[in-house]
C-alpha cells in the first residue's frame, strides 16, 4: 500500500511538472527529461522491487541511498523544477534559495544524514519500523537535494561562495563516503547484524554482500563527483554561459 502511495505522489509531482514545463516554452526539453528522470530514480528507490529488497541485502539498501543521495537530486534539479511553480517575481523562493543555500550548512546535513543512518543502532531502527524507515528515506533525499543545491545552482539559487569552491566542496564530501565505505569493506565483522538473519540473495554471505555494498558506494559516489567537477570545471573554462530561465 505504501508503494502504491508514493507512487502516486511521484506520478502526481510528475504530472504538476510537465503542466508548468508546457506552459514555460523557454525550459529545454531535456531539462524535462533530466527531472522525470530524477522521479524515476527516486521511484526506483522508494517503490520499485527494490526497495522491497532492503530488508535482505544490504546493497539493495546501498543502491536505494545511492539514488536518494547521489542520483535523483542533481537529475531534479537540472529539470529548473522551481521556476515551473512559482512565477519568477515572486520574492518568497528567493529568499529560501538565500536562507538554505549556503555551502556549509548543505555539505554538513548530507554529512550527517549519511554517517548517522550508517551508525548500527540507527540503522537498526530504520529497518524495523516502517515510520523510521520513511523518515530515512525523507532525510537521504531532502539532504541530497539540499547538497547538490549549490552545485547545480537551480532558479532561485543565489551563488555565495566562487563557483571554483564547488570543487573543493565535491571533494570534501568524498571523505565521508570514503571512510564509511573502507570501513564497511576492510572490516571482517558484519556491521548489521540483521542481516545475519535473512536468507542469502545472490549467493552472498552477509559479509560479502556488506563489501560489495560498499564498494558500490565508494565506487558510485567517485564516479558521480568526478562527472560534476569536470562539468563544472569545463562551465568555468568555457567562455560562454547557459542563459537561465527567466
Amino acid at each position: 500500500m505504501a508503494a502504491v502511495t508514493l507512487t502516486l505522489v511521484i506520478v502526481l509531482a510528475g504530472g504538476v511538472y510537465l503542466r508548468g514545463w508546457f506552459h514555460r516554452r523557454s525550459i529545454p526539453v531535456w531539462r524535462a527529461c533530466s527531472f522525470i528522470l530524477g522521479l524515476l530514480a527516486t521511484w526506483v528507490a522508494v517503490a520499485s522491487p527494490v526497495a522491497s529488497l532492503d530488508s535482505h541485502m544490504l546493497t539493495a539498501h546501498m543502491i536505494q541511498h545511492l539514488l536518494l543521495m547521489t542520483i535523483a537530486p542533481p537529475l531534479i534539479w537540472l529539470g529548473e523544477p522551481l521556476i515551473t511553480a512559482w512565477p519568477t517575481r515572486w520574492p518568497f523562493p528567493k529568499r529560501l534559495g538565500r536562507l538554505l543555500g549556503h555551502p556549509a550548512f548543505c555539505w554538513l546535513a548530507a554529512a550527517a544524514a549519511l554517517v548517522a543512518w550508517h551508525v548500527p543502532a540507527i540503522f537498526r531502527l530504520g529497518m524495523q519500523s516502517p515510520t523510521w524507515h520513511f523518515i530515512e528515506h525523507a532525510s537521504f533525499l531532502t539532504t541530497g537535494l539540499l547538497f547538490w543545491w549549490p552545485v547545480i545552482q537551480p532558479w532561485p539559487s543565489v551563488a555565495l561562495w566562487p563557483r571554483w569552491s564547488m570543487l573543493l566542496y565535491l571533494f570534501l564530501a568524498t571523505l565521508p563516503c570514503d571512510v564509511l565505505s573502507g570501513l564497511l569493506v576492510f572490516s571482517d565483522r558484519v556491521a548489521y547484524p540483521m542481516y545475519l538473519c535473512t536468507p542469502r540473495n545472490g549467493g552472498l554471505s552477509p559479509l560479502e554482500d556488506q563489501q560489495c555494498a560498499a564498494a558500490l558506494m565508494w565506487t558510485c559516489v567517485t564516479v558521480v563527483f568526478l562527472v560534476a567537477g569536470t562539468v563544472l570545471s569545463m562551465q568555468m573554462l568555457s567562455p560562454r554561459k547557459e542563459a537561465i530561465l527567466v
